[in-house]
């Protein structure tokens, strides 16, 4: 196989991005960027966002996320802790996130480390979900092999029938991360691969410097 994609190129010419016209706290900027998204463009799952992590192996490796809170603190999401995501952040929990927009020619890359949530904030997000995605927690022994679709399917009958009429308790091994940011870049595309990079980084006083990166 030898598929050659030199051709594939884009103009990005939609808009810019300069020191004058953004807040001194990246989360600021942040949650301007995602509301512009959300509402004007078209690019399905505003959240979804691409966490990396670095294995027990020494690899990293990068999946897709949904982002399902954020504050001046952080990135929070949920997942299995026993999952070979949860491992990875429990044993190293020096983390990436990045959102890629093409819609809007915008990328954000976060740098940051995760810790667990509080247990009841966890327990507040489950009991808020639909009653199918608590079973779908409780079926999944995330990121084990399993020999067949059927035994998930078998799994989920089982316990419906066990939890019929009954309420779901979040289980030990399910919660939240929140991932706090170190270091924050936001990337507009501009013409000519001259993009606009900014980079936010805590110093020793923790106070944010704003930075331009060449692209």
């Amino acid at each position: 196989m030898n598929t050659d994609l030199g051709n594939y190129r884009k103009s990005y010419e939609k808009q810019e991005l300069l020191e004058n016209s953004v807040s001194d706290n990246p989360m600021e900027l942040f949650q301007k960027w995602f509301h512009e998204v959300d509402e004007h463009f078209d690019v399905g799952e505003t959240n979804a966002m691409t966490i990396s992590t670095i294995g027990g192996d020494g690899y990293p490796k990068s999946r897709v996320v949904l982002l399902k809170k954020y504050t001046f603190e952080g990135f929070i999401f949920y997942t299995n802790y026993d999952s070979e995501k949860g491992r990875a952040i429990i044993n190293n929990p020096n983390v990436c996130l990045s959102f890629f927009w093409p819609a809007a020619e915008r990328q954000i890359i976060i740098k940051g480390k995760a810790e667990k949530i509080a247990e009841n904030i966890s327990d507040g997000y489950f009991e808020s979900r639909p009653r199918g995605s608590q079973l779908g927690a409780l079926v999944s022994h995330q990121s084990e092999v399993i020999e067949s679709r059927e035994i998930l399917e078998e799994r989920l009958k089982n316990l419906e029938i066990e939890f019929e009429g009954q309420e779901i308790k979040r289980p030990n091994f399910w919660g939240g991360f929140v991932v706090k940011p170190i270091e924050i870049e936001f990337w507009q595309g501009r013409p000519n691969r001259l993009h606009d990079r900014l980079r936010y980084k805590l110093d020793e006083d923790f106070n944010w410097k704003l930075d331009r990166l060449s692209p």
